[in-house]
């Protein structure tokens, strides 16, 4: 049974969040020895007393098999810290999530992200804004980021799809229980370009007290978050006010002052967010002019020193696997299987039995990026 079922299992606890999830970690080395202590041992560690009675009752009444056969039936990705496929951006915040569930996939492209959010009630002016916002933000390669409500947020992720972009859904709920429950449509449409996301356990209902940690994931996914419309009281200004506090940039779209749903995004605007006059201030600001251009460089960059050292030695000229590895100074073994991914990612050629070449695009790429000149001084 993969390990990360303990990382599932401790995430039913109530009362471990992030913090004591790190801590238990820490102190008893990974998840399955904290799920395995025994109760004399989970009494030192510091827990309150009610929250230890609840992992032992959670160890006696769960079924790891079971369980792991839950996530197996509803297709779900999981991740945690430890995974490299964790978002990385998430993973820079205090105390990120420790297990993710995913529905559909979180890719690279998804590095450059934008939370765009706001207000359930919606006007025409407010929707106006949305459809603008996200649909440039999609066709210029940024992902669009929300929290599947009604209004602004289906909005954002309905027009970034339109678009021919990706969004990712951020839910308060389990992945497999979507609210509200007319998104069932756009959530399956998401998941096919995209993610659901959450950190709550499968089958958890929505509530009331989900959705503000729902907010802090979204806005840490994201390079910044827009605020189109939201009232006083508004969930998208518990976004704004943690992407302000994970150090993200927050905009806010100015609004007419006599108007519920612009109180929170003009007071936000008072207390220095940046004001959203046209959806091309937010390439600018965030320097995402050349999103496109990075995405393709990422692909074809080399993405550890195995794959330098082949690439530096590559040329224009069919190689053959043994010359390659000896001027690499590799062995053939790894060659052979850096090279079945570099010609994946399109950065070789294989241009008969064993013979390989690099691919002209690829080494455009690598030659401006001035890799290639660092590799050099490193020899």
């Amino acid at each position: 049974m993969d390990s990360r079922i303990y990382w599932v299992a401790l995430n039913l606890v109530n009362g471990i969040g992030a913090v004591r999830f790190r801590a238990l970690v820490d102190q008893f080395g990974d998840p399955r020895a904290v799920w395995e202590a025994p109760a004399a041992a989970l009494q030192t560690t510091g827990l309150p007393p009610k929250v230890v009675e609840e992992l032992l009752e959670v160890r006696r009444s769960v079924d790891l098999a079971s369980l792991w056969a839950q996530t197996q039936s509803n297709e779900i990705t999981l991740l945690t810290w430890e995974d490299a496929a964790y978002p990385h951006r998430l993973k820079q915040i205090d105390n990120p999530p420790p297990v993710l569930y995913l529905r559909g996939g979180i890719t690279t492209a998804d590095d450059w992200a934008v939370a765009v959010v706001g207000t359930r009630k919606v006007t025409p002016y407010g929707q106006q804004v949305a459809e603008m916002v996200a649909g440039f933000l999609a066709r210029n390669g940024v992902t669009v980021v929300s929290g599947l409500a009604a209004g602004v947020d289906s909005i954002a992720h309905r027009t970034a799809l339109d678009a021919g972009g990706r969004t990712i859904a951020v839910l308060g709920t389990g992945v497999d229980r979507i609210y509200p429950a007319q998104n069932k449509g756009l959530a399956a449409d998401i998941t096919g370009r995209g993610a659901l996301v959450s950190d709550f356990a499968l089958g958890t209902p929505p509530d009331r007290g989900n959705f503000p940690a729902r907010n802090r994931i979204i806005s840490g996914l994201s390079l910044a978050t827009v605020v189109i419309e939201a009232g006083q009281r508004s969930g998208a200004l518990i976004t704004a006010r943690f992407a302000a506090e994970q150090g993200r940039e927050v905009f806010a779209v100015p609004g007419k002052i006599f108007a519920p749903q612009s109180k929170g995004a003009n007071e936000l605007i008072r207390k220095g967010a940046h004001p959203l006059l046209a959806p091309e201030d937010l390439l600018e600001a965030l320097n995402l002019t050349l999103v496109t251009e990075q995405q393709n460089a990422r692909v074809v960059l080399p993405a550890d020193a195995t794959e330098a050292a082949i690439f530096t030695v590559l040329n224009y000229e069919p190689m053959h696997i043994d010359e390659i590895g000896q001027q690499a100074k590799l062995p053939i073994d790894q060659v052979s299987a850096a090279l079945a991914l570099m010609e994946l990612k399109g950065m070789v050629r294989q241009m008969g039995p064993m013979q390989y070449v690099a691919a002209r695009e690829a080494q455009a790429v690598y030659q401006s990026s001035g890799a290639a000149e660092s590799s050099d001084e490193q020899k």
